[in-house]
């Protein structure tokens, strides 16, 4: 569980970053969440968008992406969603305590 000061500090980090997936018509499938999980490994950090035509409401999106990949849910601000996850390989970031 992040602290309110670790989410602030990882909301600076994702404020300059662009979504690399969008979630659209079809919603959250296991697909998308095996390739998210692989981003997430990589990253740590990124934002998902949630395109207009998803029939899935953005914060039921955000519970699929969170218990499917084991991430943690940083903010959704608008229609982007932006989740955390430390890398075993690759770590990039260090959160506050």
């Amino acid at each position: 569980m992040l602290t309110g000061k670790q989410k602030s500090f990882l909301r600076s980090k994702a404020h300059h970053l662009d979504p690399i997936f969008q979630v659209g018509k079809g919603g959250v499938n296991e697909n998308m969440i095996k390739q998210i999980s692989d981003a997430l490994e990589a990253r740590e950090l990124f934002k998902v968008s949630v395109l207009q035509n998803c029939e899935v409401d953005k914060t039921a999106v955000a519970e699929q992406l969170t218990g499917g990949t084991g991430a943690e849910l940083v903010q959704i601000i608008g229609n982007t969603i932006i989740l955390y996850k430390e890398s075993v390989e690759h770590k990039q970031l260090t959160l506050p305590q």
